[in-house]
């Protein structure tokens, strides 16, 4: 079987590169963001560079956490009140997967539709500025649809790591985090190959040297760029490799019990580890020998693979409370009998999760809600 690797985003990098919207051939913008970036100002910057060129950028600023079908929904309204060229979107991971996924519509409805989407991410996690994924809610089934489209990856990427030194700590943790369980699962992916290989490994060297650094000086820009740059890689690499199981109970968690995407993740971010190495396992498994080159390329070694892999969940582990990352359910105020009643809901859901299928070692609904039963037992 055949492997491709493409980039059709074009990205722009470094300080104070949100201006280089106002070189771009737009005359008719719609900006989609969350009241937060009105409120800020944030906003406001994006429409004055338009007005500085007598153009008017309406904004459309009801994105959600966990944007939902209603949300999107409304985007729509919008656009076709508006009838832009270009949609930009600024913010987070939900901004950015409410635009993709309102242009998507569009486009489906109308093929001759041509509008560009920019992406102007203030959080460094998702990635969702260079990737074919949207991630959409539906609280009317407490769950999250993962949606994938080569047609809604971004035309336009502009990485200005000023517009996340006001992240606070926690986000700045979560969404790390978020980073580097994409480049652990693209890096085991059953669609890896050595160019997506290439980004996810660069980007995990930078978050785990980094991540607990501007954590705790979130002020520097410098710090912050190289951040904002490893999301992005890691963006690259999944959108190409795809994820796995820990993005898949993820999603089931987040929807059900609404905690942040980044935290989920990495909850179940060592037990995914233990389980996909098959470090419960009498033999080995042939993703043993993955993640202990993932734990090598982190600085981990051992006497054998199993005891590689313990060593870097350790490590995992000890930079997660660095981190101030909590390690169970009832830490993250979630009643313990309401989690236990969801499992098998949230297992039957992330078993059909598109991410789940390029797992590196396949799953059954019983391990998963395993993996989620170990959230009950004080952590891994």
């Amino acid at each position: 079987m055949f492997k491709q690797f493409k980039m059709p985003t074009k990205i722009i990098t470094g300080v104070g590169t949100v201006k280089e919207l106002a070189n771009l051939p737009i005359n008719h913008p719609l900006l989609i963001c969350d009241p937060f970036m009105v409120k800020n100002g944030m906003a406001a910057r994006v429409v004055q560079l338009f007005e500085a060129k007598q153009i008017t950028c309406p904004v459309f600023s009801e994105i959600v956490p966990d944007p939902t079908i209603e949300v999107v929904t409304k985007g729509l309204v919008e656009v076709i009140k508006h009838q832009p060229d270009s949609l930009i979107a600024l913010g987070g991971g939900s901004a950015m997967d409410a635009a993709k996924a309102i242009r998507q519509m569009v486009q489906t409805a109308d093929q001759t539709a041509e509008m560009q989407l920019i992406c102007l991410p203030t959080t460094s996690g998702t990635g969702s500025e260079v990737t074919a994924f949207s991630v959409i809610s539906d609280p009317t089934n407490e769950g999250k649809y993962a949606l994938v489209d080569e047609r809604m990856i971004p035309d336009l990427a502009i990485l200005d790591p000023e517009l996340t030194v006001s992240v606070p700590k926690n986000v700045t943790a979560d969404t790390g985090v978020d980073v580097f369980t994409h480049c652990m699962e693209a890096l085991a992916s059953t669609n890896a190959t050595d160019f997506t290989d290439a980004c996810a490994e660069k980007a995990l060297r930078m978050i785990w040297e980094e991540l607990v650094c501007v954590f705790n000086e979130g002020e520097d820009l410098a710090l912050r760029e190289s951040i904002h740059n490893a999301s992005c890689l890691a963006g690259i690499a999944f959108s190409e490799a795809s994820l796995g199981i820990c993005h898949s109970l993820a999603h089931a968690l987040g929807g059900k019990f609404h905690i942040a995407h980044g935290r989920a993740n990495a909850l179940l971010l060592p037990h995914v580890i233990s389980y996909n190495a098959g470090l419960d396992l009498t033999e080995e498994c042939p993703s043993l020998l993955v993640y202990q080159r993932i734990a090598n390329l982190l600085g981990f070694t051992a006497g054998t693979p199993k005891a590689t892999v313990h060593a870097f969940i350790s490590g995992l582990n000890r930079k997660l409370r660095q981190l101030d990352i909590p390690k169970t359910i009832s830490d993250c105020g979630i009643d313990f009998e309401s989690y236990e009643a969801a499992i098998p809901e949230m297992a039957e859901k992330a078993l059909k999760d598109p991410c789940t299928s390029t797992n590196p070692r396949k799953v059954t609904q019983e391990e998963l809600e395993k993996i989620y039963k170990g959230l009950l037992r004080g952590g891994y």
